[in-house]
């Protein structure tokens, strides 16, 4: 065997280990209620410095508490809805990761910094492929997962055509086609609503929050993702309109 055919294999084991141990992981981490269907929900929150604007951060912070409360009191619910939150702000945190909505204690957010949010979606699809990933290995059967991005500003980290850019829109695009996931995207005044355009997928238009109806989204947040997990796994879920709190472009 020659050098290069060595290293080809020794990498091959590698990979195998890798994987192995991956799956071990996988194997190891517990899910609550294992017997229901699940519905992995990602909120990716902008959480940058002109969130302190007209007391936003205020706002959302109040968002999340009504969102566990409300899906908490769903008997469903509470055992199907598996919560993560991701803010991007100076950096991108995984503040909250996985838990059932019940055991999820919402953060108290704070803002400040830029807005990486190419970064940020990227790390939302990675957590949701790695979930489908630990409800796989368990034999776990699971909703296609939600992720709901909340932002008031344009990127900070890419820019319209760059590298990042391109990576973003074909990972958001491909991965609604294909039904790996739902993505939805929230404009907060003064959002780049035709820039989140291109970022959201074709399908499913950005909506531009009204003024102050931070808890009336997530009233409609909350309705929606009980509907989603008193649904059976695979169902097409009708959705209520987002007319009491949001703004879809027309144009």
């Amino acid at each position: 065997m020659g050098i290069k055919d060595k290293l080809s294999s020794i990498r091959s084991e590698n990979i195998e280990k890798g994987d192995i141990k991956a799956q071990k992981l996988e194997e190891r981490i517990e899910i609550a209620n294992p017997q229901q269907p699940h519905v992995a929900t990602v909120l990716l929150l902008d959480t940058s410095g002109s969130m302190t604007d007209g007391n936003k951060i205020i706002q959302l912070n109040e968002g999340l508490k009504i969102f566990k409360e409300d899906v908490s009191s769903d008997d469903l619910a509470r055992k199907r809805v598996d919560l993560a939150v991701i803010t991007f702000s100076n950096d991108v945190n995984v503040i909250s990761d996985f838990s059932s909505v019940e055991e999820f204690k919402p953060p108290r957010l704070k803002a400040s910094g830029l807005t990486p949010m190419g970064d940020a979606i990227l790390r939302a699809i990675e957590l949701v492929e790695q979930r489908k990933g630990i409800y796989k290995a368990k034999g776990i059967d699971y909703y296609r997962p939600w992720i709901f991005m909340i932002t008031d500003g344009a990127p900070t980290d890419m820019q319209l055509g760059d590298s990042m850019w391109n990576d973003v829109i074909k990972k958001v695009h491909e991965g609604e086609a294909n039904k790996k996931f739902s993505f939805f995207a929230v404009g907060v005044e003064p959002a780049n609503m035709e820039l989140l355009k291109q970022i959201a997928p074709p399908n499913r238009e950005p909506v531009k929050l009204k003024q102050g109806k931070f808890n009336e989204m997530f009233a409609w947040l909350s309705r929606s993702t009980v509907s989603v997990s008193s649904s059976k796994v695979g169902e097409q879920v009708a959705l209520e309109s987002p007319q009491g709190w949001g703004e879809v472009s027309t144009g």
